[in-house]
């Protein structure tokens, strides 16, 4: 690892750091390191929340992938072209110095618990996490039959019957594989349809024998007594149950970003640009966390991507002072 602590002056000098190890992050980091830039990935997650999905059947080039195989293999490609990964919680980025009037512009200083880290450029592809329903019984029953991954514990669910919350495509991939475990699955849909691509519609309909959905329907509390028993709905009705699964959306994970001056919309995804440049010099974004409405790997990887060239634009025509 190529970071070193707070006491060591004689510090590496990074031209980007790369914040997060998924799909953008990775594809980001190698190409930065193609360009020549010194580079580094810090990521307390290596290969991001798409390690949790079952199969992904949009990465061009590859019909089908799980999501666990793509991850590892963008990983891997950055890595082959020499950019360390340090598996590290960020906790705090900062600008070094103010710029002064007519003087150099700062660089950064990221921090892990354990590392610090100097660049003249910042990445932030840090994505999101699990978006939680709210409702009573949820906490009380996280990991004793409430799940927010059916890639992760579908299988401890075999033969039993289960949920999954959600209108999106995610909500429908993730009932189509609890529907390889379980006999019975009901998809809970909030509103009056169900927002899948046409493809994984098509599956889910197919599979009403396995997949019941149930629009306009929200649970209002889940019940057990060392674990999920039943779930209470809207409609005052309950279902016996043993498995809930939540796929309601995620939360960007942008806190860090904030720290050091860079601007959020109102969900709390850091805006960008075109060029993926936030509002902060030397500070890029791209990913889930960032702003775009269309979030995919792909689009991500191509944010990041863009983020790496411009970052190498920057740093050729900026004088930084780290």
């Amino acid at each position: 690892m190529d970071g070193t602590n707070g006491d060591n002056q004689a510090q590496t000098i990074y031209d980007l750091v790369v914040v997060g190890a998924g799909c953008a992050g990775a594809s980001g980091a190698m190409y930065a390191s193609r360009m020549n830039l010194k580079t580094i990935m810090v990521a307390e997650l290596p290969g991001g929340l798409i390690t949790t999905t079952h199969l992904v059947e949009n990465w061009p080039g590859i019909k089908s992938i799980s999501g666990p195989d793509l991850a590892s293999a963008l990983v891997d490609h950055a890595t082959s072209f020499g950019v360390p990964l340090a598996n590290e919680r960020v906790t705090d980025v900062s600008m070094i110095q103010p710029k002064t009037e007519g003087g150099k512009q700062s660089g950064y200083i990221v921090k892990t618990g354990s590392n610090t880290y100097k660049t003249k450029t910042v990445l932030f592809a840090t994505g999101t996490k699990y978006k939680k329903m709210e409702v009573k019984g949820e906490e009380e029953f996280a990991n004793k039959g409430v799940s927010y991954c059916a890639l992760c514990d579908g299988a401890f669910f075999k033969g039993k019957t289960v949920c999954i919350v959600g209108s999106g495509d995610s909500a429908a991939k993730e009932a189509l594989l609890l529907s390889e475990h379980c006999p019975k699955v009901y998809l809970f849909v909030r509103g009056d349809r169900l927002k899948a691509e046409p493809v994984n519609y098509d599956r889910v309909m197919a599979k009403s024998d396995k997949i019941e959905v149930r629009y306009q329907t929200q649970i209002t509390e889940i019940m057990g007594t060392k674990s999920v028993e039943k779930v209470k709905l809207n409609t005052g009705e309950e279902i016996a149950m043993q498995g809930v699964f939540v796929a309601i959306g995620h939360i960007a994970l942008s806190d860090t970003a904030k720290t050091v001056g860079v601007a959020l919309n109102e969900k709390g995804e850091i805006m960008i640009n075109r060029k993926s440049e936030t509002n902060v010099p030397g500070i890029f974004a791209a990913g889930d966390v960032a702003d775009t409405v269309f979030k995919q790997a792909i689009t991500g990887a191509a944010e990041a991507v863009t983020a790496a060239y411009f970052a190498f634009d920057y740093i050729g025509k900026t004088q930084i002072e780290c």
